[in-house]
């Protein structure tokens, strides 16, 4: 299937690129040698007897709705993103207000990229980076405390707040997308992207379906092989994050897109993933069998998708790289 060239395909090919995995390299190496901790969190706390890493549930989980039934009704000005542009998780949420068209509806902050002991901050002098313009906080983790004083779990992006109540709404990604993608059509800007269904009735199990195993061994299967403490958890996270790269590469051999002929939230889902794996996944957490650029048709859908608006525009690619080289999420 022809797909087009985008400027990724010629980031790729630049000094700037193989500078990049350079950096990544020497980093992660000094972090090795030197002995420091570079991540926030105690990762033993989130791996099992024989060293896998297990991804915690996340703690908010209240929904919106369009007519309010759910106690969170959609409205203008009313709720707030804080978003890493680095996280995959955060840019699904991004992805998506952007193809709805919700950026005058739903205001976003941005931490800075590094993940300090303190946890996700805001540094406005750090690159891309923004104040807390809700609550004037220095660090996100005192938004969790705001919405939970007793509050012990991960302090993680991206979070849905509601101004109004002074809550977190909720910290769950897939469900944050999902919210986005439909509670607000009232107050989208034209008519196609009120229009825009990422997740279709008629294609729903389908799109279940992909969700279900592509979550489990590529969106979170990365992690399960940069976080194995053990070779037999490494060895078998490696085996099916590759399984599953293999089985999306035979349906892209057949359909532009996961679902068909449409793009779906299974698309932006697994996007968030394939854009980070050669820049980070490939070095930094050992995923390299094989990288998405040897897989012709999913490296042309992923160029594609990168090609389509809401998609590119969302993806900071020196966010993503300088962030991963620094600590693990």
């Amino acid at each position: 299937m022809q797909r087009r060239i985008t400027q990724l395909t010629l980031y790729y090919k630049t000094k700037w690129f193989r500078a990049t995995l350079l950096f990544l390299h020497q980093r992660t190496m000094t972090s090795i040698q030197e002995g420091k901790k570079s991540f926030a969190v105690d990762l033993n706390k989130y791996t099992n007897k024989k060293g896998e890493f297990l991804r915690p549930p996340s703690s908010f989980r209240d929904w919106i709705s369009a007519d309010g039934s759910t106690g969170f009704k959609a409205e203008i000005g009313r709720y707030h993103l804080y978003v890493s542009y680095a996280c995959p998780w955060a840019h699904r949420t991004l992805i998506t207000r952007k193809l709805k068209g919700l950026e005058d509806v739903i205001s976003v902050d941005v931490v800075d990229h590094y993940l300090g002991s303190d946890g996700w901050r805001f540094n406005p002098e750090a690159r891309d980076s923004t104040p807390d313009t809700v609550n004037d906080f220095k660090f996100l983790k005192q938004v969790y405390f705001l919405a939970n004083p007793n509050y012990e779990g991960r302090v993680t992006v991206p979070v849905l707040f509601d101004k109004r109540e002074q809550k977190i709404v909720s910290n769950e990604s897939a469900e944050i997308l999902r919210m986005l993608a439909s509670a607000f059509n009232e107050f989208c800007p034209t008519p196609e992207a009120k229009a825009l269904d990422l997740y279709p009735p008629a294609l729903r199990e389908k799109i279940d379906e992909l969700n279900e195993w592509i979550y489990k061994d590529i969106n979170n299967g990365v992690y399960r092989s940069g976080f194995a403490t053990t070779q037999e958890a490494y060895d078998k996270a490696v085996r099916e994050l590759f399984g599953a790269l293999d089985r999306v590469e035979e349906i892209l051999s057949h359909h532009r897109y996961l679902a068909g002929s449409c793009i779906t939230e299974a698309d932006i889902r697994l996007y968030t993933t394939l854009v980070r794996f050669d820049l980070v996944y490939v070095g930094h957490f050992k995923c390299n069998k094989k990288r998405i650029v040897d897989y012709p048709n999913m490296w042309g859908y992923l160029r594609d998708l990168y090609n389509t608006p809401g998609f590119g525009e969302t993806t900071t690619i020196l966010n993503i790289t300088t962030r991963e080289a620094t600590f693990k999420s």
